[in-house]
């Protein structure tokens, strides 16, 4: 094979690829984000009294802080594990340990945003607690979209 037909196929492979890609992305369900229905619960539709949200909002604040920490913990265990991948390519010790920190950081983020809700309903009356549950609970059984 000459130099002009190496290229135009190795171009035609990588346009190929590209194609394959876009078209995953534009086939791909949306992301569940059941954090924003509950928020638009609790903002819109249960009446807090000006305590509530004084409070609520601090509540925000804070996690939000807390949120990012544990979201950048995240990024950088995945880039290990992305790194360990490649100077491994197997199932070895880095990688390995690399899994191990990467569902250490994702379980911190889930017992944080638990502790958020938690935190959240604490704020509530019995009768919006009742309501924030259903949101909580239809939430979590939701069926990824």
């Amino acid at each position: 094979m000459n130099f002009r037909r190496i290229a135009l196929a190795a171009a035609l492979i990588i346009a190929l690829a590209l194609i394959g890609v876009w078209l995953g992305r534009m086939l791909q369900p949306a992301p569940h984000h059941g954090g924003a229905e509950l928020h638009a619960l609790i903002h819109g539709e249960l009446d807090l009294d000006p305590a509530q949200e004084q409070e609520l909002t601090a509540l925000e604040r804070q996690f939000a802080a807390r949120r990012e920490a544990l979201e950048d913990r995240l990024r950088r265990s995945n880039a290990l594990l992305g790194d360990a991948i490649a100077a491994e390519h197997e199932f070895g010790p880095r990688v390995s340990a690399a899994v191990d920190d990467t569902h250490d950081a994702m379980g911190d983020l889930q017992k944080a945003t638990l502790e958020h809700v938690f935190a959240m309903r604490a704020i509530l009356r019995p009768d919006q607690q009742a309501r924030f549950d259903a949101v909580v609970s239809k939430s979590l059984a939701a069926e990824p979209q």
